[in-house]
């Protein structure tokens, strides 16, 4: 397998990421909730993992300011998080190998984790 090098292959693992956690027991916060607009969302998402990963184009959207009104539907606890990043890995372990795809993770696992501890400060102080 292949490390992450370029743009497509980041297209192509947030696509095999996403369609397995639509389906997955954290869907409903994307499907129900969140309602996405998937073809809105998918290309943001290239740009976040080509930003955090490449460092080469700018994002300026606001991951932890979009999750808070979800968060206030239903709270986005620690397991959820968990199973997002699981899912994250399991992709990347499907698709690709390598310094990168090794980073891709270890960063998903910081985000996954402070997004986890963010949510879980918003519910307490509401």
């Amino acid at each position: 397998m292949e490390d992450i090098k370029t743009t497509r292959d980041i297209e192509i693992l947030v696509n095999a990421f996403y369609d397995k956690v639509k389906a997955s027991e954290i869907g409903f916060f994307f499907n129900d909730l969140a309602q996405v607009n998937w073809e809105k969302h998918l290309p943001k998402m290239y740009i976040f993992w080509e930003s955090v990963l490449f460092a080469t184009v700018k994002f300026d959207g606001n991951p932890m300011g979009a999750h808070y009104p979800i968060n206030e539907m239903a709270a986005m606890e620690k397991h959820h998080f968990e199973t997002w990043l699981r899912l994250w890995k399991k992709t990347i372990d499907e698709n690709f190998s390598g310094e990168m795809a090794n980073s891709a993770k270890t960063k998903a696992e910081n985000i996954a984790n402070l997004m986890a501890y963010k949510m879980e400060i918003a519910k307490r102080t509401n």
